[in-house]
């Protein structure tokens, strides 16, 4: 985990602990650079990183302030990987149902930017909020990139695995959204009547730099997904 980022994780831990009220204005730059023990080039990435994502608001000349706090039981949408990131506050889990070597069709290879003769896992896995089903995961990782997996490691959280064992800097993702409905076998798994609605979303997530690694397709299921966004405007 880069520095920044553990700092940012750990203020964001802090004010979840704390649980200001929206407006509280929080310690400045340089009483957080002399408390994290830190550079100033630190502290501000990480405060740009809590902004971006919703959490604090900056204004200059005046200071760094607490913004709105979500909802119960929401889990940022805006977060590539919101849903680890909000497993200390909404209890979660994972269920792996299969993986796979497998060479890519062409849709995949597409997003992938890959060969299709290249070695890919395929990975499908039931993600659960509070004991519910959450959603439906199919992703595809790139072999070259991401060497090794194994059942245990994908009942937990593989990014946090491939970020700290093979050093992949995770940098940003796309997101496409389209409502649609269920298929018999998503339906089943879901535990949903088939032709159900569902949140379809592809997202490719890509290396630092630029690099796509994980391609990956997601049914919501209607009833027990809750999403929230922030953003900034101007």
């Amino acid at each position: 985990m880069l520095k920044y980022d553990e700092v940012a994780q750990k203020i964001e831990q802090q004010i979840y602990a704390t649980k200001p009220v929206a407006g509280t204005r929080l310690a400045n730059i340089e009483e957080l650079i002399k408390h994290y023990d830190v550079s100033r080039t630190t502290i501000i990435k990480a405060l740009d990183q809590l902004e971006r994502r919703g959490i604090i608001y900056q204004q200059q000349g005046s200071g760094i302030f607490v913004r709105q706090p979500k909802k119960n039981d929401y889990i940022s949408f805006i977060e590539s990987h919101g849903f680890t990131n909000d497993q200390d506050r909404i209890p979660s889990s994972t269920k792996a149902i299969e993986l796979s070597i497998i060479k890519p069709t062409a849709k995949i290879a597409q997003e992938l930017q890959c060969d299709l003769s290249e070695d890919i896992y395929s990975v499908k896995r039931i993600r659960y909020v509070e004991n519910n089903i959450h959603c439906l995961e199919q992703s595809y990782y790139r072999k070259s990139l991401v060497p090794y997996l194994n059942l245990e490691i994908i009942s937990g959280s593989i990014f946090n695995y491939i970020k700290h064992v093979f050093n992949i800097n995770i940098g940003f993702s796309d997101k496409y959204f389209e409502v649609t409905t269920l298929d018999t076998d998503s339906a089943m798994l879901l535990e949903l009547p088939q032709g159900s609605p569902t949140l379809y979303v592809e997202e490719i997530f890509y290396t630092s730099a630029g690099e796509p690694f994980d391609y990956s397709v997601k049914h919501y299921h209607y009833k027990n997904s809750k999403y929230f966004v922030q953003s900034q405007l101007g």
